[in-house]
């Protein structure tokens, strides 16, 4: 291998490498609550009011089995609780126990610290506001597109006769 080669292999640099190394990073400060990134998922939306599996199961673009798999993690740590909808009997509404909206703010609160620690490494004020306001506007370009696709479907379904 030339010296060049291995200085493009060892710098390469990509929108998708950066994600999925920021991804990384989530995990592992998730982890250290003994959180997986798809528990954390979960306790947002719950949090956000989605309480039906099959809602939540779209949300998060994943199979009913995945979500229920998830939610029994959780209901078993004593996170998140089931009870029958009120509207509707046969519906079990799912949601927040105390401590799970402590373990949420945890989670929270060790993301935001991973986060900056990164984020500090740029060594200059205003490119660490910079990073950490990026990520912001991310978030903002992400529930956009969301409410978009939302809207889209709900469009295709009222055009069907």
């Amino acid at each position: 291998m030339t010296e060049l080669t291995e200085l493009t292999e060892l710098n390469y640099s990509s929108i998708g490498w950066t994600v999925a190394r920021l991804a990384r990073h989530v995990e592992v400060a998730l982890a250290k609550l003994e959180l997986s990134p798809a528990q954390y998922r979960m306790l947002v939306q719950i949090a956000r009011g989605t309480d039906a599996s099959s809602s939540l199961a779209q949300k998060l673009a994943v199979s009913a089995p995945s979500v229920t798999s998830v939610v029994e993690a959780l209901v078993q740590r004593g996170a998140v609780e089931r009870a029958h909808s009120a509207a509707d009997r046969r519906r079990i509404a799912l949601a927040l126990t105390e401590d799970g909206r402590d373990l949420l703010g945890s989670a929270e609160k060790a993301l935001q610290e991973k986060f900056r620690a990164i984020a500090d490494e740029l060594g200059d004020e205003a490119l660490i506001s910079s990073a950490m306001a990026a990520m912001s506007i991310w978030g903002d370009a992400l529930d956009r597109a969301r409410a978009r696709r939302h809207a889209q479907r709900a469009g295709a379904v009222g055009d069907q006769p």
